[in-house]
Protein backbone atom coordinates (compact mmCIF):
# COMPACT_ATOMS: atom_id res chain seq x y z
CA UNK A 1 0.00 0.00 0.00
CA UNK A 2 1.26 3.45 -0.92
CA UNK A 3 2.14 5.85 1.89
CA UNK A 4 -0.59 8.54 1.75
CA UNK A 5 0.13 11.86 3.48
CA UNK A 6 -2.25 12.83 6.28
CA UNK A 7 -4.89 15.29 5.11
CA UNK A 8 -8.02 17.16 6.20
CA UNK A 9 -11.09 17.49 3.95
CA UNK A 10 -11.38 21.04 2.60
CA UNK A 11 -14.95 21.64 3.94
CA UNK A 12 -13.65 21.12 7.49
CA UNK A 13 -10.82 23.60 6.93
CA UNK A 14 -13.27 26.12 5.42
CA UNK A 15 -15.62 25.73 8.38
CA UNK A 16 -12.75 26.43 10.75
CA UNK A 17 -11.82 29.54 8.73
CA UNK A 18 -15.41 30.81 8.76
CA UNK A 19 -15.61 30.28 12.54
CA UNK A 20 -12.51 32.45 12.93
CA UNK A 21 -13.91 35.22 10.71
CA UNK A 22 -17.36 35.18 12.33
CA UNK A 23 -15.96 35.08 15.88
CA UNK A 24 -13.77 38.10 15.19
CA UNK A 25 -16.73 39.97 13.65
CA UNK A 26 -18.93 39.10 16.65
CA UNK A 27 -16.19 40.32 18.96
CA UNK A 28 -15.98 43.66 17.14
CA UNK A 29 -19.76 44.15 16.93
CA UNK A 30 -20.62 43.13 20.49
CA UNK A 31 -17.38 44.35 22.15
CA UNK A 32 -17.31 40.95 23.88
CA UNK A 33 -13.87 39.39 23.46
CA UNK A 34 -15.16 36.04 24.75
CA UNK A 35 -16.28 35.11 21.23
CA UNK A 36 -12.58 34.73 20.37
CA UNK A 37 -12.40 31.77 22.75
CA UNK A 38 -14.41 29.61 20.31
CA UNK A 39 -11.75 29.44 17.57
CA UNK A 40 -8.90 29.97 20.05
CA UNK A 41 -9.73 26.98 22.25
CA UNK A 42 -10.76 24.81 19.30
CA UNK A 43 -7.47 25.56 17.56
CA UNK A 44 -5.49 24.99 20.73
CA UNK A 45 -7.17 21.62 21.28
CA UNK A 46 -6.40 20.73 17.67
CA UNK A 47 -2.73 21.60 18.06
CA UNK A 48 -2.23 19.97 21.45
CA UNK A 49 -4.53 16.95 21.29
CA UNK A 50 -5.35 16.47 17.60
CA UNK A 51 -9.02 17.17 18.35
CA UNK A 52 -10.55 20.36 16.94
CA UNK A 53 -14.17 20.60 18.19
CA UNK A 54 -15.21 22.92 15.33
CA UNK A 55 -13.97 20.46 12.72
CA UNK A 56 -15.42 17.50 14.62
CA UNK A 57 -18.89 19.05 14.60
CA UNK A 58 -18.53 20.06 10.94
CA UNK A 59 -17.58 16.48 10.08
CA UNK A 60 -21.11 15.38 11.06
CA UNK A 61 -22.46 17.48 8.17
CA UNK A 62 -20.26 16.05 5.42
CA UNK A 63 -22.47 14.46 2.77
CA UNK A 64 -19.71 12.19 1.40
CA UNK A 65 -16.90 10.15 2.86
CA UNK A 66 -14.08 12.52 3.95
CA UNK A 67 -11.72 10.95 1.40
CA UNK A 68 -13.98 12.18 -1.44
CA UNK A 69 -13.27 15.86 -0.72
CA UNK A 70 -10.29 17.91 -1.84
CA UNK A 71 -7.58 17.19 0.75
CA UNK A 72 -5.70 19.88 2.63
CA UNK A 73 -2.25 18.94 3.90
CA UNK A 74 -2.30 18.23 7.64
CA UNK A 75 1.19 19.63 8.29
CA UNK A 76 0.32 22.84 6.45
CA UNK A 77 -2.95 23.19 8.34
CA UNK A 78 -1.16 22.69 11.66
CA UNK A 79 1.21 25.52 10.73
CA UNK A 80 -1.73 27.74 9.75
CA UNK A 81 -3.53 26.84 12.98
CA UNK A 82 -0.44 27.78 15.00
CA UNK A 83 -0.46 31.23 13.38
CA UNK A 84 -4.22 31.61 13.93
CA UNK A 85 -4.05 30.52 17.58
CA UNK A 86 -1.14 32.89 18.21
CA UNK A 87 -2.98 35.86 16.70
CA UNK A 88 -6.24 34.99 18.45
CA UNK A 89 -4.45 34.62 21.80
CA UNK A 90 -2.60 37.92 21.40
CA UNK A 91 -5.82 39.65 20.34
CA UNK A 92 -7.76 38.17 23.26
CA UNK A 93 -5.04 39.20 25.73
CA UNK A 94 -4.98 42.68 24.22
CA UNK A 95 -8.72 43.10 24.74
CA UNK A 96 -8.58 41.62 28.26
CA UNK A 97 -5.88 44.01 29.50
CA UNK A 98 -7.54 47.00 27.85
CA UNK A 99 -5.04 47.37 24.99
CA UNK A 100 -7.74 47.47 22.34
CA UNK A 101 -5.23 48.54 19.69
CA UNK A 102 -3.42 45.21 20.23
CA UNK A 103 -6.70 43.31 20.14
CA UNK A 104 -7.70 44.96 16.88
CA UNK A 105 -4.31 44.48 15.21
CA UNK A 106 -4.12 40.73 15.88
CA UNK A 107 -7.78 40.00 15.22
CA UNK A 108 -7.64 41.96 11.95
CA UNK A 109 -4.58 39.93 10.92
CA UNK A 110 -6.22 36.56 11.66
CA UNK A 111 -9.63 37.49 10.22
CA UNK A 112 -8.08 38.82 7.01
CA UNK A 113 -5.83 35.78 6.63
CA UNK A 114 -8.77 33.40 7.19
CA UNK A 115 -11.02 35.31 4.77
CA UNK A 116 -8.32 35.50 2.09
CA UNK A 117 -7.81 31.73 2.51
CA UNK A 118 -11.55 31.21 2.02
CA UNK A 119 -11.22 33.17 -1.22
CA UNK A 120 -8.44 30.85 -2.35
CA UNK A 121 -5.03 32.24 -1.36
CA UNK A 122 -3.45 30.80 1.78
CA UNK A 123 -1.08 33.31 3.36
CA UNK A 124 0.16 30.73 5.90
CA UNK A 125 0.91 28.31 3.05
CA UNK A 126 2.90 31.01 1.29
CA UNK A 127 4.87 31.80 4.46
CA UNK A 128 5.65 28.11 5.10
CA UNK A 129 6.70 27.59 1.47
CA UNK A 130 9.05 30.58 1.62
CA UNK A 131 10.50 29.34 4.92
CA UNK A 132 11.15 25.87 3.49
CA UNK A 133 12.75 27.42 0.39
CA UNK A 134 15.01 29.50 2.63
CA UNK A 135 16.02 26.42 4.62
CA UNK A 136 16.69 24.44 1.44
CA UNK A 137 18.86 27.19 -0.06
CA UNK A 138 20.75 27.65 3.20
CA UNK A 139 21.44 23.90 3.46
CA UNK A 140 22.67 23.74 -0.13
CA UNK A 141 24.93 26.76 0.27
CA UNK A 142 26.43 25.20 3.40
CA UNK A 143 26.91 21.86 1.61
CA UNK A 144 28.67 23.57 -1.28
CA UNK A 145 30.92 25.46 1.12
CA UNK A 146 31.55 22.41 3.29
CA UNK A 147 29.88 24.03 6.34
CA UNK A 148 27.62 22.03 8.63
Amino acid sequence: MKNVPKSIPRPLVRTNQWVIVLSVLLTWVTKMEWFLLIPLLSGLFGLLFGFNPVMRVAKWFLKKDPSHYIPEDHEQQQFNQLIAVSCLALGFIGYLVGWNWMGYIFTIIVALAAFIAILGFCIGCFILFQWKQFQYRRENIHKKQGIR
